[in-house]
């Protein structure tokens, strides 16, 4: 039975469940079910409640974190995300491994609670950035989460090698124009992949040499930044929707967590908890 929205529902445990670890010694049986256990953890994430503050119908907040921290450290939530995301893939009717991926960074506020900070000067935020790797649908591939001050370039090239030899289908990745440059290069002579760079076609526009007392038209000042207009932009669009839906999770507006570990692991858990969804109404649909 589910008592608040993010509680697991009979058909997502259904596909969960076998994914889960069995308990490594043989012993007395738990007092809480791995299921209300879970239910804990996306209560959390969903709502941004802190361990201490579950709800008394959840299990004690010790034993809810206890089994999160256990995951984050084993790898666990990582790896449900890959396997639920291989699920997503084959019903959408694509390869379980993706051949494209596409790069691109969020920056955001942290709180008092310490641990890696930066400045990001273009962003004008303090706090921390998470770097991410997803494949053209969305779907999150790899995570790293660093000081807000370590450029998208640094980031990429402390990100993409963790990535390489999980995904070896992987051949081509799209990236935004803070990439564009040598480091395109780097990705070509290290990990062997073509690099495409989405833009906006103005992007590279500064200036207009105008004739004396002509004066710039409406869509020549709309070429320049700040005047823009709001524009689509291909592949672009698709890790802006995975931010908006990782987002949702107040747990991750900010980074109220000290270890950037953490950060990652509610990022693959929030990634589950979609996924799960997602395949559970697939799979009442037909």
């Amino acid at each position: 039975m589910t008592r608040y929205p993010s509680d697991l529902t009979d058909a997502e445990w259904v596909i969960l469940a076998p994914l889960l670890p069995l308990p490594e010694h043989p012993g007395r049986p738990r007092k809480w079910s791995l299921r209300l256990i879970l239910d804990g953890i996306f209560y959390s994430l969903r709502t941004g409640c802190a361990w201490r503050y579950l709800p008394d119908h959840y299990p004690p907040w010790q034993t809810v974190f206890y089994y999160f921290r256990v995951w984050r450290i084993s790898g666990l939530w990582e790896a449900l995300n890959a396997q639920l995301r291989e699920q997503v893939r084959e019903a959408a009717g694509r390869l379980a491994q993706p051949s494209a991926c596409i790069l691109d960074s969020q920056t955001v506020k942290t709180t008092e609670q310490g641990g890696v900070r930066g400045y990001d000067g273009g962003k004008k935020i303090k706090g921390r950035k998470r770097h991410m790797l997803v494949d053209t649908q969305g779907l999150l591939l790899k995570v790293k989460i660093l000081a807000a001050n370590v450029t998208d370039r640094l980031g990429g090239e402390l990100l993409l090698p963790l990535a390489k030899p999980l995904f070896v289908r992987l051949s081509h990745l799209f990236v935004d124009g803070g990439y564009k440059g040598k480091w395109v290069e780097w990705v070509k002579q290290t990990l062997h992949w073509t690099v495409e760079v989405v833009q906006r076609s103005d992007a590279n526009i500064r200036a207009y040499w105008l004739p004396e007392g002509q004066e710039l038209t409406l869509e020549q000042i709309k070429t320049f930044r700040g005047f823009r207009d709001f524009k689509v932009i291909p592949r672009r669009w698709v890790v802006e929707r995975t931010f908006a839906w990782t987002s949702r999770n107040r747990r991750l507006a900010k980074d109220y967590e000290r270890l950037p570990e953490t950060g990652e692991a509610l990022m693959y858990a929030a990634m589950v908890r979609l996924m799960l969804a997602r395949l559970a109404n697939e799979r009442n649909a037909s």
